[in-house]
This record gives structure tokens, sequence and C-alpha cells, in this order.
């Protein structure tokens, strides 16, 4: 079983940044894929970056691309989310969450870390 923390969310004003880390740790998991996430109320949970351990490579959602950078140790299994030019529209829950191998959803979430940016 994976457990997942998340940590750095707060409240900053548009045009900010801010810094999420997430560590999983646990007995036995692999890690394909690290990813987060974010939920807005009323809006589904959505993957807004990814890292690729394996290939090295990173994916990131068109609303966030250019601002976000995903980074991390997959030796540490640790992640982290820059997040620079902070929207109104980024408030969100966001999680961090495990993709344990190709063709496998990411099924493992921490807790979440609430991101609210004011106008």
């Amino acid at each position: 079983q994976v457990q997942l923390v998340e940590s750095g969310g707060g409240l900053v004003q548009a045009g900010g940044s801010l810094r999420l880390s997430c560590v999983a740790s646990g007995s036995t998991f692999s890690t394909y894929a690290m990813g987060w996430f974010r939920q807005a109320p009323g809006k589904e949970r959505e993957l807004i970056a990814a890292i690729n351990w394996r290939a090295g490579s990173t994916y990131y959602e068109n609303s966030v691309k250019g601002r976000f950078t995903i980074s991390g140790d997959s030796a540490k299994n640790t992640v982290f989310l820059q997040m620079n030019s902070l929207k109104p529209e980024d408030t969100a829950v966001y999680y961090c969450a495990v993709r344990a191998a190709v063709g496998l959803s990411y099924d493992s979430w921490g807790q979440g870390t609430q991101v609210t940016v004011s106008s």
C-alpha cells in the first residue's frame, strides 16, 4: 500500500507562485509515473501534470503548460510541482497520485492540499 503526503498549498495572490511537494512511501510498490491532479468545486478531478520516471518524459494539461513545472527524484519517490503565474482559476484541491505501471490507472492518492488564488 502506498502512502502519499502532499504539502505546500496555501493562499496566494494572482501572479504569485507556490511549490507543492509529495512524498510516496510504503512497504511494496512501484512508481511507473507520478502525477498531480486537481479538483475544483463542482468539477471533475483532472490530471494537470505527470512525470514518467522510466522515459524521463513529462506531461502538462494545456491550461497549465508554460506556468507549471513537474520535477522529482524517482529514487526518493518524491515529486514537486512548481506553480508560477497563478490564476484564480487554479484554485482547487491538488492531489498527488501514483501510477504503478503502464495500463494501470492512477489509483493511489494523497489527502490533497488546498491552493487558493485570490484576484
